[in-house]
């Protein structure tokens, strides 16, 4: 561009800013020199520059290379094609346009609440959004929202629990932690597939039977956590399928039976927990066949025990929860979604302050249906200081499992930690000992 003015054909192409930088460059001559009148380096002008005669020749405008004839608006330039004469001047001239693009910030934005599953973006050669596709499950969000108010709703008219009796004497530099793996109620086992038989009926049985045997196998206490790891319950709806990928599964019974079943089994561990020590700490976990039970399930519980000041319910939302007792912390999430390797750190990050103030730190997590345990240094991976273990469940596997040839070994633990020295002992508990 010669020293002078620019070219005012450029001028609805570009900025304020931007003019102002064409004109320095076109007053000099060299990038140099107009960046030092302008005080900013080349590159910056260059940049400022070339936009303008870029913007422009999508338009159809860069008469340098004989583009004089622009696009209406709201079209953009796909390619030109000019025949020239033998002298070099222009014969013929067509311009071939296409729908402009869109930037990002005008392109559809979804109000929350919404769970995007996939959000595809086609861009046009002027770097303009051409196309987009956006797949999403907003269901999944009011779903959950809709539980938590039902729950809520249903919870106010659920009759209060009776205040329980505690322990006269209790130990109070001991508690005693009944975590509960994926008990799978409502999940139909025949023996002839499975080698066992299961139903609603035999997993309350279950259940029940092993609360009554680990709680009189401990000491009266002065603090009790009772955590259920997720999968309490085998489906999440009128279907029994999983809730994410509806995998058909082998139910037994209505929904609102295995509900009822659910609450009066959760209830038959808390109150037992509550008659043998002097304070109770419930902790619901979702898992990835209940997800939005445990919302109704944590709101019902913390209702029927609001009078009861020695029983406390976790209500947190979250897929992960803490529960700290002096120089141990204990984390639960039910395995499905964190690699036990991720845990350690997830829990630093949590709970900086009660990571450093305790010695002993555990996390428990259920899903996949055997003990597995990880700690300080296992397998190559470093841990730190931090355990993490997998528990047991009392049901045997469903047709599918059976089928996969999962044979677990069924049993239930309790822990009894130290406040100074963190766990020092636990009691099992198996299906053929009731």
């Amino acid at each position: 561009m010669p020293a002078g003015l620019p070219d005012e054909g450029l001028r609805p192409y570009a900025t304020e800013e931007q003019w102002r930088k064409l004109t320095a460059y076109a007053a000099d001559g060299t990038y140099v020199g107009a960046a030092r009148s302008l005080g900013i380096t080349p590159m910056t002008l260059k940049e400022g520059v070339r936009a303008v005669w870029k913007k422009a020749a999508q338009q159809g405008y860069a008469p340098a290379f004989d583009l004089v004839h622009t696009v209406p608006d709201g079209l953009t330039l796909k390619g030109t094609s000019i025949r020239y004469s033998g002298d070099g001047e222009v014969e013929q001239y067509w311009n071939k346009t296409q729908l402009a693009g869109r930037d990002d910030a005008e392109t559809m934005q979804l109000p929350d609440p919404k769970k995007i599953v996939k959000r595809s973006t086609l861009y046009n050669q002027q770097g303009q959004v051409s196309q987009q596709w956006i797949s999403e499950k907003p269901e999944d969000a009011e779903r959950e929202a809709l539980w938590d108010v039902t729950a809520k709703a249903l919870a106010s008219k659920l009759p209060r629990a009776a205040k329980i009796k505690g322990p006269k004497h209790a130990a109070r530099d001991l508690c005693v932690c009944y975590p509960v793996g994926d008990h799978h109620l409502g999940m139909l086992s025949w023996d002839k597939e499975s080698g066992d038989d299961w139903d609603l009926s035999i997993a309350e049985k279950a259940l029940m039977g092993a609360t009554d045997h680990l709680v009189k196998s401990t000491p009266p206490c002065g603090t009790a956590l009772v955590a259920f790891l997720g999968d309490f319950l085998h489906y999440d709806s009128y279907q029994a399928v999983t809730p994410t990928n509806r995998n058909l599964l082998d139910a037994d019974g209505r929904f609102p039976k295995m509900v009822r079943a659910g609450i009066r089994t959760m209830r038959y561990l808390s109150d037992s927990a509550a008659a043998r020590h002097k304070k109770v700490h419930v902790i619901v976990e979702s898992g990835n066949h209940d997800t939005s039970s445990t919302v109704f399930l944590r709101e019902a519980l913390a209702i029927v025990y609001e009078n009861n000041p020695r029983v406390t319910v976790d209500t947190s939302p979250r897929n992960c929860h803490y529960f700290e007792f002096g120089n141990t912390i204990v984390g639960t999430h039910h395995g499905d979604n964190i690699k036990m390797e991720r845990l350690p750190l997830l829990m630093a990050t949590d709970m900086p302050d009660a990571w450093g103030r305790t010695k002993h730190r555990y996390w428990w997590t259920g899903h996949i249906h055997h003990a597995k345990s990880k700690s300080m240094v296992d397998q190559g991976h470093d841990y730190n200081g931090c355990s993490v273990e997998s528990f047991r469940v009392l049901c045997p596997p469903d047709a599918w499992g059976a089928g996969k040839g999962y044979r677990p070994i069924r049993d239930q633990k309790c822990i009894i930690l130290h406040r100074e020295f963190g766990e020092v002992g636990r009691n099992t508990v198996n299906p053929d000992m009731f």
